[in-house]
């Protein structure tokens, strides 16, 4: 029998069981209601530092956290020092050979360039994966992870922790509610400007890789280049080969509360407005700030919906609708047919209708809410392992949430030209030069 698939199993079947007790005794449970470890799922943890730190400490009260894997020791000595009887690895694919049956699920917080590379591996090792926003790094790599996810009935969770938030709960409700009529139009904004145009010229001329850092593993499928400082620990998302800029950081946190209460699909168009292009460097970097025009089609009785980006240093768009409020400087902007709703970051923070003289005109009850509420992001996933229940923000939700921000970075190698897709098949229909930025050219050996 194969260990890992009967240990699910068991799991998933000890869940329901202690579900059905009324009462359960105290022992079975553990001291003070806690979890006994022989229910904990055993979690492997790539990349430790930063992000993954944050899941790291969110988890290991939990989880059972056996392993921790990351290519940059500098970056992941204080994890490893915190978490010492987890074991240690720097190449993510050795650490799931070595250690496959001991391992049900995989946390993944690497830079974007390489989600698709180790989520797709632990995937097809029939492991659960919790991945960071964005799930991939191009559309291709969307589409595999959630067509791979899909058929091997893993349970997955993306780390736009705000989808598991009461505030996103509050805005569908506000929306499903009919306050401010049909949705028209959105306005979002992420001011800061992640661009390193700066840096190209010094980019190029490579520096010695520092100790405690295996470069080429961290470059993983991503095309060789010498190492330089300007690109880690924290700037990579700055270059297209590695990251996404403001709209592939952002999107999965400022436009998850629009797709759960409107049910986008993929965007029929886009079309980019781009300050301080220039052709020559935007392969390897972004703009200093961007307009992305995105059009959705009209779904059941919703309308159409327009979705107009703004991020980076743009100067200040006028929005008459605001009617003397301020947007949020990462927020956004929601335009119904009879009232607007504002709302900050990561799941609808802040939501109110304005002006606030409107906000009486709608009231909720817990009683009647529509949305269970959630136990908590990281909880709700490994509960989604035990059960077979889908967690809120699975791969098939947080693909396509992911594939708005990819559709606007191709768009930007284009600025002004309005691309046309067939969101169905995922490529562009009027401008064929844009499908080649569809699927990157791996590195051999790294392909999804």
């Amino acid at each position: 029998m194969n260990y890992r698939v009967s240990r699910r199993h068991f799991l998933r079947g000890t869940s329901a069981s202690l579900a059905a007790l009324s009462i359960v005794p105290g022992h079975i449970l553990g001291l003070n209601g806690a979890t006994p470890p022989s229910e904990k799922l055993n979690l492997a943890m790539v990349g430790v530092g930063g992000q993954g730190r944050v899941n790291l400490d969110a988890l290991a009260p939990l989880a059972n956290i056996v392993a921790l894997c990351d290519v940059d020791e500098r970056n992941a000595a204080d994890s490893f020092k915190a978490y010492p009887t987890a074991k240690r690895h720097r190449d993510f694919r050795k650490m799931l050979d070595e250690l496959d049956k001991e391992v049900d699920g995989v946390v993944v917080a690497t830079p974007d360039h390489t989600h698709a590379a180790i989520a797709m591996r632990a995937i097809q090792m029939n492991k659960h994966v919790y991945c960071e926003k964005p799930l991939a790094h191009s559309i291709f790599e969307v589409r595999r992870l959630v067509q791979a996810a899909r058929e091997s009935k893993v349970s997955t969770q993306l780390g736009n922790q705000g989808h598991s938030s009461d505030s996103i709960r509050r805005f569908c409700e506000m929306i499903w509610s009919g306050v401010i009529g049909n949705v028209l139009e959105v306005h979002t904004r992420m001011e800061r400007s992640l661009s390193a145009l700066a840096d190209l010229k010094m980019s190029r001329q490579g520096e010695p890789v520092p100790a405690g850092l295996e470069w080429d593993l961290w470059l993983g499928p991503a095309r060789f280049r010498p190492y330089h400082s300007c690109y880690l620990p924290r700037k990579w998302r700055h270059w297209r080969p590695f990251g996404g800029s403001g709209i592939g950081d952002w999107v999965c946190h400022l436009v998850d509360p629009l797709m759960w209460a409107l049910d986008l699909d993929a965007p029929s168009s886009v079309v980019a407005e781009s300050q301080d292009y220039d052709p020559k460097t935007q392969g390897e970097t972004f703009a200093a700030a961007n307009t992305y025009r995105f059009e959705f089609p009209a779904k059941g009785k919703r309308p159409a919906v327009k979705l107009i980006w703004n991020d980076g240093k743009l100067p200040e768009e006028v929005i008459p609708e605001l009617e003397g409020e301020e947007l949020p400087r990462i927020g956004a902007l929601v335009i119904g047919e009879r009232g607007k709703i504002v709302y900050g970051s990561h799941g609808a923070t802040s939501c109110r209708i304005i002006p606030d003289s409107k906000m009486g005109d709608y009231t909720r009850s817990e009683k009647t809410s529509r949305i269970p509420k959630s136990p908590g992001h990281h909880k709700e996933w490994l509960e989604s392992c035990k059960s077979g229940k889908p967690a809120g923000s699975h791969f098939g939700y947080g693909g396509p949430l992911t594939e708005i921000a990819l559709v606007g970075n191709i768009a930007s190698l284009f600025p002004g030209q309005k691309l046309e897709r067939d969101g169905r098949v995922g490529k562009f229909t009027n401008f064929p030069e844009a499908n080649q930025h569809l699927k990157p050219e791996f590195r051999l050996g790294w392909n999804v």
